[in-house]
């Protein structure tokens, strides 16, 4: 995975979520968005501290996370 350095992870900040640039903003919450039919410009709208940038990264992350897969460890 290419680097997102627009995607941070702090335990102090939302519970430790992937947050857009340490901000209150998590990734679910820009998926969720875009995913109930916001255009990136709406989002950038209702969010006018984020930059275009910030929503591609969250959006790219989160494709990300949905091709990993998880294999179960034999106990």
């Amino acid at each position: 995975m290419e680097n997102l350095s627009r995607i941070t992870f702090d335990s102090q900040v939302m519970g430790g979520k992937p947050c857009i640039r340490g901000m209150r903003v998590t990734v679910g919450t820009i998926v969720g968005l875009i995913a109930s039919g916001k255009t990136v410009d709406q989002v950038l709208g209702d969010y006018p501290y984020l930059e275009r940038q910030d929503i591609l990264e969250a959006l790219s992350y989160a494709a990300w996370r949905a091709e990993e897969r998880e294999v179960p460890l034999a106990l």
